[in-house]
């Protein structure tokens, strides 16, 4: 099976302030956008984070050939249990999905 990280042209996470982080696929063109549209299910993101599926917000954006994420951060930026205080590792975890 191809990974999502195979597909991407490049999978980045990021803080979207202390409770929230936000993961970006850029796909490069509109034939890899589709394909990792049509492939990346939500409700299996949402099971890999272990959140309810309706916190994670999913925008498509065809014109920049882009997914976005967004979701609430496990813990507060910068409390004691916080061990990625940029939210840079969650990228990670989603590289590696299969199906596309």
């Amino acid at each position: 099976m191809t990974r999502l990280v195979d597909v991407a042209q490049k999978i980045r996470s990021k803080n979207a302030g202390p409770f929230w982080l936000t993961i970006d696929i850029f796909c490069g063109d509109a034939e890899r956008f589709e394909r990792v549209r049509a492939g990346l299910d939500t409700q299996h993101v949402a099971a890999l984070f272990r959140i309810p599926s309706q916190t994670l917000k999913r925008f498509d954006i065809a014109d920049l050939n882009t997914i976005k994420l967004s979701l609430p951060r496990p813990n507060i930026q910068g409390m004691p249990a916080d061990r990625d205080m940029h939210g840079a590792s969650f990228a990670n975890l989603l590289m590696e999905i299969e199906g596309f």
